[in-house]
C-alpha cells in the first residue's frame, strides 16, 4: 500500500478502519471463541494511528503495514474443529512485528494542548492488549513540544501531556512501571525553524522496556 498516493491510502486505511470498528460492535465477533474481535480492536488502533500521520501527509510504515496485518486477519474465519477433539484456551498469537517494535503507541495533541486526543483510548487499549503477550514489563512515556513558545513553556506543556497519558494507562490497567519524562521542543519529528507549529511535533511517545 505504500506505493499509493495519499490520498488513495488514506481511503483504503479508512476502509480497513471502518471495516474493524464495525467487527469490533458485531456480537457475533465479540462473542465468538475465536481470535477475530482481537484483531478488529488491533486493526481499529493501528489504523487509526495510520489516519493520525496521513492527517500531516505522512506515510508511517510501520503502523500501516500493521493495520494491513490485523485486518487482514480480522477477516480471517476459523477453522472448524472435530466435534471429537478437545478444545483448548488459545491466546491470540501476537504477531512478531508488534512485539519487535520500541515504540509502542504515538499520541498527537492539538496546539497548546494537553487534553488527551480522541484516540487516546485506543492507543493506549493497544497497548494494554500486547503488554502480556509481548512480555513488555516497563514503559516510557515521553512528551514533547513543537516550536511555538518559550523553551521553558514547551517543557512544562511536553511533561503535561506525558503525565495525561501515563494517567490513562494507570486507569486501563497497564501493568509494569511507567515512567514520565519531558523533551520540550529539543527532540522534534520534523525540524523546523524556532516558532514554527507543526503537528507531528506536538506528541506524546510510548515506548517499552
Amino acid at each position: 500500500m505504500l506505493a499509493l498516493d495519499t490520498a488513495s491510502l488514506r481511503s483504503e486505511i479508512q476502509q480497513r478502519y471502518d471495516r474493524a470498528l464495525a467487527r469490533s460492535t458485531d456480537p457475533a465477533v465479540v462473542g465468538a471463541d475465536d481470535s477475530r474481535y482481537n484483531w478488529a480492536n488491533e486493526a481499529k488502533v493501528q489504523c487509526g494511528i495510520a489516519l493520525g500521520f496521513l492527517k500531516s501527509s505522512t506515510k508511517d510504515e510501520t503502523s500501516i503495514a500493521n493495520c494491513a496485518l490485523a485486518a487482514s486477519l480480522m477477516d480471517r474465519e476459523p477453522t472448524p474443529m472435530a466435534p471429537s477433539q478437545p478444545v483448548a484456551p488459545v491466546m491470540p498469537a501476537v504477531p512478531n512485528e508488534v512485539c519487535s517494535q520500541k515504540l509502542a503507541g504515538i499520541l498527537f495533541f492539538d496546539f497548546d494542548s494537553a487534553q488527551l486526543p480522541a484516540d487516546a483510548q485506543q492507543t493506549v487499549s493497544f497497548v494494554t492488549t500486547n503488554a502480556g503477550p509481548c512480555g513488555w514489563t516497563g514503559f516510557d512515556v515521553v512528551g514533547h513540544a513543537d516550536r511555538a513558545g518559550s523553551d521553558a513553556y514547551n517543557e512544562g506543556l511536553s511533561e503535561r501531556r506525558a503525565q495525561a497519558v501515563a494517567a490513562m494507562m494507570t486507569s486501563l490497567g497497564v501493568g509494569g512501571s511507567i515512567t514520565t519524562s519531558a523533551r520540550g521542543e529539543t527532540n522534534p519529528r520534523v525540524p523546523t525553524e524556532d516558532g514554527v507549529r507543526n503537528p507531528q511535533n506536538r506528541r506524546v511517545e510510548i515506548t517499552v522496556r
